[in-house]
């Protein structure tokens, strides 16, 4: 490997939430992916499992890049286009960084669990003690590799912990049926480590959910 070469792969490292997330899938399985940006998951869904793969996106650049890449993407938006699907439409639904930039979180969360039989969530924890300590220390809006934006230009509008997301699963009668916490890096934190404790120490938290 040249050096130039090493240089691209260290820029490029694999995204640990995405092989998490492939790995909830069953072979075969049909899945729609939510705010599926440029297809990456779609395309390793397809290739690793031989999923029947759909996906919509909000961008346009985003559904240009994914259809290059040969895939089944639309132009979309989670907060008025999952209403269109019918009742167990897929296996998996997949909405992967996504949950905080929409404007009806309850209302999407509910729709995907009836469009699907299984539900995978990933989002930022917005309880991380880096997050807490960026507010306490500075007083400003904290920054962080996981929340990346500033204020004024964040498309996120509905941050939410841990402990948030599970009053909300709670709420809308939903099971949880793994979840798996990463800090910085995409380390996943030990299992014994209690769930209550990943709202101070998880920089992100993944979500497999179905109905009751």
């Amino acid at each position: 490997m040249t050096m130039m070469q090493s240089r691209i792969v260290a820029a490029h490292p694999e995204r640990v939430d995405l092989r998490i997330i492939a790995g909830f899938v069953t072979p075969g399985a049909r899945v729609l992916d939510v705010g599926c940006g440029d297809g990456a998951l779609l395309m390793r869904l397809e290739e690793e499992k031989q999923a029947d793969g759909r996906g919509i996106e909000l961008s346009q650049k985003g559904v240009n890049e994914a259809v290059a890449r040969g895939l089944s993407v639309v132009q979309g938006d989670a907060d008025h286009d999952l209403a269109t699907y019918p009742d167990g439409a897929f296996d998996f639904v997949i909405l992967s960084q996504t949950l905080q930039a929409t404007y009806n979180p309850r209302i999407v969360l509910e729709q995907l669990l009836r469009i699907g039989r299984k539900v995978v969530v990933s989002f930022p924890n917005f309880g991380n003690w880096r997050v807490r300590a960026q507010f306490l220390l500075k007083g400003r809006m904290p920054i962080t590799e996981d929340l990346p934006y500033s204020w004024y230009d964040t498309p996120n509008i509905h941050f939410c912990t841990v402990r948030d997301f599970m009053t909300l699963v709670e709420e809308i009668d939903a099971k949880v049926e793994k979840a798996v916490a990463l800090r910085g890096n995409g380390r996943v934190m030990n299992g014994a480590v209690r769930l209550r404790l990943w709202n101070a120490l998880a920089d992100q938290a993944i979500f497999l959910l179905s109905r009751r």
